[in-house]
């Protein structure tokens, strides 16, 4: 069979993966803390049926050789953690990082995983957890249930204000986690990241110190999501497909001809 009609279909393949990452990027543009990614090519095997180099003579080399690659496929998808845009929303319990570095929260078999979005809440006993599943905030910070006010800092220490009191009091210390490589963590939905051996140790600490980021309190990390540049690059990957499609179209007529003249 035509060694194009294979090319071409490895092209398919992998721009059906790009169009997934694109979608998936677009379908979470409104999603707070969400850090976009990317597909990433690599060309496949060669046919090598002239060396680069090779004598054509006693005296003379080619100067460049004659290879037929095999195609292309989609190898990694890499995370952007670019920062994303300031949403203000005055809720005393959403929290932005700004800058580097990740909160830290406990899973219900007793791993740790890693989130940007900040969107806490309290639960049942007044403990501080994620908006969806009710995973706590790491260290655990408790919250009385009469207090008054609840405050942030950008160092992360969290006082409440109590009824009778004049002064706050302090009750936690929020920390944030950072990775020599962000991009080796393992996405695992619900805007939750784990440790993977790409992404090197947790390294931990108090937020503005040591190139960590800050928290704000009151304001939400966007999506970093570009949706112009994502349906840019969603025209980009139908053209090509639209042309690894038109490959196989004319190597199709090429084998009509040939089955019907010859």
């Amino acid at each position: 069979m035509h060694p194009a009609l294979w090319i071409s279909k490895t092209g398919l393949d992998a721009q059906q993966t790009n169009v997934s990452v694109i979608s998936n990027n677009l379908a979470n543009a409104s999603t707070v803390g969400y850090k976009k990614s990317r597909a990433v090519f690599e060309d496949l095997l060669y046919q090598t049926i002239n060396q680069p180099g090779g004598r054509s003579s006693q005296n003379t080399k080619m100067p460049s050789g004659l290879m037929i690659g095999a195609g292309a496929k989609v190898i990694a998808t890499q995370k952007n953690h670019d920062q994303g845009n300031v949403q203000t929303t005055d809720n005393a319990f959403d929290l932005m990082i700004d800058g580097r570095g990740f909160f830290e929260v406990l899973m219900p078999d007793g791993t740790t995983a890693y989130t940007r979005n900040g969107q806490f809440g309290l639960n049942d006993e007044g403990t501080i957890v994620t908006p969806g599943a009710g995973y706590p905030l790491q260290p655990e910070i408790q919250v009385p249930e009469d207090a008054q006010s609840f405050t942030v800092g950008e160092d992360g220490e969290v006082s409440v204000r109590l009824p009778g009191q004049t002064d706050s009091q302090v009750i936690g210390q929020i920390t944030i986690t950072d990775f020599v490589n962000s991009s080796g963590l393992e996405p695992r939905g619900q805007n939750l990241y784990l440790e993977t051996g790409a992404s090197g140790a947790p390294q931990n600490g108090i937020a503005s110190e040591n190139g960590l980021g800050a928290i704000r309190q009151g304001s939400l990390e966007t999506s970093n999501v570009n949706v112009t540049e994502e349906l840019v690059n969603l025209i980009e990957a139908q053209r090509v497909y639209e042309m690894n499609s038109k490959v196989i179209s004319t190597v199709d007529q090429m084998l009509t001809f040939a089955t019907q003249q010859l």
